[in-house]
């Protein structure tokens, strides 16, 4: 079915989301947002470009060309909702795209990181390309996907222009379907005969089908492509490795602090879907009439009727766009196999464990650290403990956090690259500046190099939804100039090297090496030192009890 597509409402998270937790509707008076105002050229405005949908025009910022707030897909709302995305209504008058688009409705922010949103119009697409758009210039495309465990996040955190101002490339972000709207398995509707459960996947990989047919148009290679993204974005690239459904849709995978893909099977999955069904009040021997009732609902009843279902992400193995785990990909090979850089913070969970002292109003207490070891590993507390003792910390915060980024994030990350290597070619890194600027309100320990801090090393000034930005030292400057080459001579040729950056040499199984990137400037290192540094024997042991 085809629907009418809402036309972009141009709502910047900053300016809109965060004035009230479940806005409604759009609230930008930027009229040059509005479809068909096509304003005169001048030196602020880029030059026209078509796309496949229909002709477009951004500004010039930054030194580079912005287009904001284009749409990639019709709005999934009403009967479109819970179904993959459809291509978007066609225009003929040029778009003005000045300001990015609504983000997808979620109300769990993880703190500063992401803004509130109630919008199901919300699948646009940003393209930034170089101040003179050459459609023959067939540049490297790196394409952006946002993190927030996949129940909350936007694109318009993300400033591209470095990127493209230094790498010479086309970056590309986008907006995709959060929490139980993005990620929602029922009885009912994986029985209409449609793609099902995973929309937020769907909703990716159709941008990413919008990058190949478009991206010509704004000088990059539809055939030089590397997915990028941080945390549940890195998660994602796990999924898209993984999914036969994104064969061929790009060319390389950058994951940033994104280890592990944590499926379930469908039965689990439309069993959570039933209880979200019956909490709304929807869940019915009928399934025409639970289908409809779910479609009906208001995101503001949806919302304020089931909480829980908010901050929740449950990926199953729907056997189209997930067919298997992950683990069963890295023991086969099959799965996408494109080159890899693959890397993780030193402090992880400093950020996690910050979140918690804000909401809680207090620090963890030596008490509760010891009580939450021994809950949650039994028989091998006294293991974990005598790894990470409070003696060795600042505070029990900063003893949790170094646990919970060696179990959670290094090291499951080092087992990847090992496996991925066999395979393709691997890069890894560790992100190690402590002195990162922290965009969240101080706690009662160092962030240091936490989970997110890496970002405003690539895109200037990150500061999350509602966080605060600060710019860079110039040592920290110098350090984002070498990541920014990193990233973007690996889109090129699928090797982080080039003149003028210290060496990074790809893993190697014989003797295994990682770049530390830190100050003054990035450093190789042995994998073997740094996997000791984080206990990743320990967890290996346990992993395999």
């Amino acid at each position: 079915m085809t629907m009418r597509v809402e036309r972009a409402r141009g709502v910047s998270g900053a300016a809109c989301a965060i004035v009230v937790a479940l806005a409604l509707g759009a609230c930008s008076d930027d009229k040059d947002a509005q479809l068909g105002s096509a304003p005169a050229p001048d030196s602020t405005r880029t030059a026209v470009v078509q796309t496949a949908d229909g002709p477009v025009q951004g500004r010039i910022a930054s030194g580079v060309s912005q287009f904001l707030g284009i749409p990639f897909a019709a709005s999934p709302v009403g009967d479109l909702r819970w179904r993959p995305p459809q291509p978007p209504q066609p225009w003929t008058e040029t778009r003005s795209t000045l300001a990015y688009g609504d983000t997808c409705a979620q109300t769990n922010t993880l703190g500063v990181f992401a803004s509130p949103s109630a919008s199901e119009d919300c699948l646009f697409v940003n393209v930034f390309a170089p101040r003179a758009i050459k459609a023959d210039a067939r540049l490297p495309v790196m394409v952006w996907i946002y993190g927030g465990a996949l129940f909350d996040g936007e694109s318009d955190d993300y400033d591209g222009s470095k990127l493209v101002a230094r790498g010479d490339v086309v970056v590309v972000t986008f907006n995709y379907r959060l929490n139980v709207f993005g990620f929602l398995s029922h009885p009912a509707l994986d029985d209409e005969g449609h793609a099902f459960s995973n929309y937020g996947f769907m909703d990716q990989q159709f941008a990413f089908e919008w990058v190949r047919d478009n991206i010509a148009a704004f000088g990059g290679d539809p055939g030089n492509v590397t997915i990028f993204g941080e945390s549940a974005g890195g998660r994602s690239i796990l999924a898209h490795l993984v999914s036969p459904t994104a064969a061929g849709l790009f060319q390389r995978a950058i994951i940033e602090s994104g280890a592990g893909l944590p499926t379930t099977d469908l039965a689990s999955a439309e069993t959570e879907g039933v209880s979200f069904a019956e909490q709304v009040g929807c869940q019915s021997d009928d399934a025409e009439q639970t289908t409809q009732c779910l479609r009906a609902l208001s995101v503001e009843e949806i919302q304020s009727m089931a909480p829980r279902f908010q901050s929740r992400q449950i990926l199953p193995l729907d056997g189209t766009i997930l067919t298997q785990t992950l683990d069963q990909a890295l023991a086969s090979g099959e799965f996408n196999q494109v080159p890899i850089i693959s890397g993780t913070n030193k402090d992880e969970n400093t950020l996690f464990i910050g979140l918690n002292e804000l909401n809680s109003g207090r620090a963890l207490t030596d008490d509760e650290y010891t009580g939450q070891i021994q809950s949650r590993y039994g028989d091998d507390a006294g293991e974990v403990l005598a790894a990470y003792p409070l003696t060795a910390y600042d505070s029990a915060g900063a003893a949790s956090s170094a646990l919970t980024t060696d179990s959670g994030y290094v090291c499951p990350a080092l087992d990847e690259d090992r496996r991925f290597s066999q395979y393709v070619p691997v890069y890894a890194y560790e992100f190690t500046d402590r002195t990162a600027p922290a965009y969240a309100p101080p706690v009662s320990f160092d962030y240091g190099a936490y989970h997110t801090s890496e970002i405003q090393y690539l895109f200037p000034l990150y500061a999350g939804g509602q966080g605060t930005p600060h710019e860079l030292s110039d040592a920290q400057s110098a350090l984002s100039d070498d990541m920014v080459s990193y990233w973007t001579r690996f889109a090129a040729v699928s090797d982080p090297n080039a003149e003028g950056t210290p060496d990074w040499p790809a893993y190697a199984t014989d003797r295994p090496r990682y770049q530390s990137l830190e100050l003054p400037e990035p450093v190789t290192r042995d994998v073997a030192d740094l996997a000791a540094a984080h206990h990743c024997d320990l967890w290996d042991a346990l992993a395999g009890r």
